[in-house]
């Protein structure tokens, strides 16, 4: 492969005593070596996310002797995250996941230089943010922030390490602008809200990221330093359950709204809008008359309204916490759709854990059985424990 990091230089950069003993295991490999080596020491990197993907390649980055580590996260360490981001430990609940990921970082290799950034990704901060680093490793967990990286990397011409996690699957590729397909060219569109859920709805295993993490470590390393092929134009999907990997090939679209040679998308635009109606607090915004909000729900029953309340979780999850209804899951809801009210114009509300199941069920009742009067309860259980009843347990 053609070394495409000529933009890292090394003429300045020397390894330390303390180094060439830390990196002795790469320096015997030939394609690392001293030159591989001292690109390592020379280059900036962003993390994306600092959670189950970003755990594992900040750690396995730093480990490796990347110069410059910078780092992406709005988030507060829950006990939730603990499953499977290995980065910190119990004691750190509570606190911002930026500040304990560098503390810890530094432990790991305390010749690195760590910049955070203790802020959500938009677009208004996103070339800001982005033009600093040669390489980016996306460890974000929704379609909007995807969309926006890939968007924004194509806009600078960054290449950047895509990942993502769901359950026992995995996918990882690599993109780079000036040399192949973009992650338009892969998924033009996003999925339709709640076709596809998110690590928070679905679960996932914990080891996982830890698979898929370190190899999008492998392969900004590899860019890095030049060598290996790059699964540049590959995807590679993951499927941790049956231990199978297997390799999708894609190539450039032509008419790619943003990577084409004409494209339609010159700028960044509203990300969360073109993927789904969340606002930029990340709260689920009432955009339809079809949803409705924790508050009006709660405002209805209080004035002594009865209405049928649809629970499309799983039972194990119900066990957790509720707020009454019928318990049908969504995987059920088609061979009992006779518990359902005989009565199309029955006013149905459906919730689940956050609003994104909800919501796909929500429109199959309208669209596909006829029910005229359904609403999705936004933001779901998490909502309920947040702005209702935090008695409701939130999970």
């Amino acid at each position: 492969m053609k070394d495409i990091t000529e933009n890292i230089t090394i003429d300045k950069i020397e390894l330390t005593a303390n180094e060439v003993e830390r990196y002795s295991r790469h320096l015997v490999i030939p394609e690392v070596g001293k030159a591989g080596q001292m690109k390592l020491k020379a280059a900036s990197v962003l993390v994306l996310g600092a959670g189950g993907l970003g755990s594992p390649i900040s750690m396995y980055l730093a480990a490796a002797g990347v110069g410059r580590l910078g780092i992406v996260d709005f988030d507060e360490l829950s006990y939730s995250n603990l499953q499977r981001q290995v980065l910190y430990s119990t004691n750190d609940v509570g606190h911002q996941k930026t500040e304990l990921a560098k503390q810890r970082l530094l432990e790991i290799n305390p010749n690195i230089e760590i910049t955070l950034y203790n802020e959500r990704l938009t677009r208004d901060n996103a070339f800001d943010i982005l033009r600093d680093y040669e390489i980016i490793a996306d460890g974000t967990d929704n379609f909007a922030t995807r969309y926006l990286v890939n968007d924004a990397c194509v806009m600078l011409g960054k290449p950047f390490v895509y990942g993502s996690i769901l359950r026992f699957e995995g996918q990882v590729s690599f993109f780079d602008p000036r040399k192949g397909p973009c992650y338009r060219c892969l998924y033009p569109e996003p999925p339709f809200p709640g076709d596809t859920p998110n690590c928070a709805d679905g679960g996932v295993l914990g080891v996982l990221p830890g698979i898929v993490g370190s190899m999008q470590a492998n392969e900004v390393i590899k860019f890095i330093i030049g060598k290996g092929e790059l699964l540049n134009g590959r995807l590679l999907l993951i499927d941790a359950l049956n231990m199978k990997f297997r390799e999708v090939k894609f190539v450039k679209d032509p008419a790619c709204p943003v990577c084409s040679s004409d494209p339609m998308i010159t700028e960044l635009i509203d990300y969360e809008l073109f993927c789904n109606n969340i606002n930029n607090k990340g709260i689920m915004t009432k955009h339809n008359e079809w949803e409705i909000t924790v508050e009006e729900y709660k405002k209805r029953i209080d004035s002594g309204e009865e209405i049928f309340l649809l629970d499309i979780r799983e039972a194990h999850e119900r066990d957790i916490s509720h707020i009454g209804g019928l318990l049908v899951p969504m995987s059920e809801l088609p061979e009992r759709m006779d518990e359902l009210p005989e009565d199309k114009n029955t006013e149905i509300i459906v919730y689940c854990r956050t609003g994104n199941r909800s919501h796909h069920v929500t429109l199959f009742l309208k669209d596909n059985v006829g029910y005229t009067n359904v609403k999705n309860m936004l933001g779901g259980i998490h909502a309920w424990h947040d702005r209702i009843d935090p008695e409701v347990k939130k999970y």
